[in-house]
């Protein structure tokens, strides 16, 4: 009994990160009813196959620790945006080409993360963050297009929530404070109830029980700006990943090799596979239980197997699924607000100290950042470009990741003859002096 508790506490924490990024990618293309309970079902499924493949330590696959995977918010701005130009269908073909990606290149990417430092995936993030902050805006006014768009009833609720999640993040400690998004859903819903601006007719429909069904919104389509999109963002979900393994390395004492590692990021590629199978979503490893190990000192792999079986058990229940997807869009929005805006102080965080140590990383920072946002905001600025380079240019994120990486080989991977005489002998730059001066 208390490990079942204890692995539904983790279910907890990780619940409302899980739900949230199939209920506003379901929101932005339109999904009906039916299709979003299906693909909140089906998320929460695969959340719990994808920590079963990492916390098993077979030949081939799994971490060996005890890490809860989620879908990644790093790939709802991409996810949104390839939707919106290439339709659904070219979603899930990127994410399963990506994922093959991952499984391919996982016995070497230990070697492939010196072109990812911390001013790279920083960049990465912030641009990411920075970018979902729009969706969030319009779905606190109620849902771009809504006829109530911007009504003080929308405005209540999304800041309320808001509001309520800020005050829980101030006052609550440990587990409650861990769940605050979670709370400020289940709040912000339960005041638009009393208010009457909640439809139930989706839990109504939905069924009790239901059996997954690969490629369930059809076949995939692949397009390569997509694929593009979808690898740099496993790519930035490997690194961040890497440095949860070593954060639960070190709470559970055991230490990682690099056939650990690549164990590690197969699993997490076999998991963006069946993201792509499933039409669900690439998975990457979730910060928050981790937090929440260190918190209550259970290191127990046996405890995420639960948890991880709790999810598969959930994600055949339409009917549970269905009482997220009636979370009203404002209260949607509020909560938004927090986690992207979270999203972007954990790319900021990646990047203070690195922007402090030169002024090239400063330099990185700036035209990333700058060329992702600016291409977002006119995409239309490269539409003359021939469409082989536009694969790279029509999309802010891949713009200001290549911008990022591109940089980061110019100022720190090319030798330069100002850092071979920084590096020069103190001796030598002085002879080097006096020979100039005669």
């Amino acid at each position: 009994m208390k490990s079942a508790a204890l692995g539904f506490q983790h279910l907890l924490a990780m619940y409302a990160g899980a739900v949230l990024v199939p209920l506003i990618v379901g929101d932005a293309l339109g999904l009906t009813s039916e299709q979003l309970t299906y693909l909140v079902a089906i998320d929460i499924l695969l959340c719990g196959v994808a920590t079963i493949l990492q916390i098993v330590n077979t030949r081939f696959f799994g971490i060996g620790l005890p890490v809860v995977l989620g879908c990644t918010f790093t790939a709802v701005g991409p996810m949104i945006a390839i939707g919106a130009e290439y339709g659904i269908s070219a979603i899930y073909g990127s994410i399963l080409v990506s994922g093959l990606i991952v499984v391919l290149i996982s016995g070497f990417f230990g070697s492939l993360v010196r072109f990812f430092p911390p001013v790279v995936t920083g960049s990465v993030v912030t641009i990411i963050g920075i970018t979902l902050i729009p969706v969030a805006i319009n779905n606190m006014g109620g849902g771009q297009g809504a006829s109530d768009f911007g009504s003080l009833t929308n405005i209540a609720l999304s800041f309320g929530t808001l509001l309520f999640i800020v005050l829980v993040y101030k006052f609550a400690t440990g587990f409650l404070r861990a769940i605050s998004i979670l709370l400020g859903l289940a709040v912000g819903t339960f005041a638009a109830t009393l208010l009457g601006v909640v439809d139930f007719s989706a839990i109504g429909e939905a069924s009790y029980f239901h059996m997954v069904e690969p490629f369930y919104f059809g076949a995939p389509t692949f397009e390569w700006s997509a694929i593009l999109t979808m690898t740099l963002v496993a790519m930035v979900s490997l690194v961040e990943s890497t440095g949860t393994y070593f954060a639960l390395s070190d709470i559970t004492g055991k230490k990682l090799n690099e056939k650990d590692l690549s164990k590690g990021y197969r699993a997490e590629g076999l998991a963006i596979i069946l993201g792509g199978i499933f039409n669900s979503f690439p998975y990457t490893t979730f910060s928050q239980n981790v937090g929440l190990i260190q918190m209550s000192g259970v290191k127990s792999r046996k405890i995420i197997l639960i948890t991880g079986l709790m999810l598969i058990s959930l994600g055949f229940l339409p009917k549970v699924a269905a009482f997220t997807t009636i979370i009203p869009t404002a209260v949607l929005g509020g909560a938004m607000i927090a986690m992207f805006g979270m999203v972007i102080s954990q790319g900021i965080k990646m990047l203070s100290k690195i922007i402090a140590e030169s002024q090239e990383n400063s330099m990185i920072v700036a035209c990333s950042v700058g060329i992702g946002l600016g291409v977002t905001v006119v995409p239309e600025i490269f539409a003359q470009l021939p469409a082989g380079l536009q694969i790279l240019t029509s999309n802010g994120i891949v713009a200001g990741s290549v911008t990022a990486i591109a940089l980061n080989i110019l100022f720190h991977m090319i030798p330069s003859k100002r850092k071979a005489e920084a590096k020069a002998p103190v001796s030598v730059q002085k002879n080097a002096v006096n020979h100039s001066s005669i």
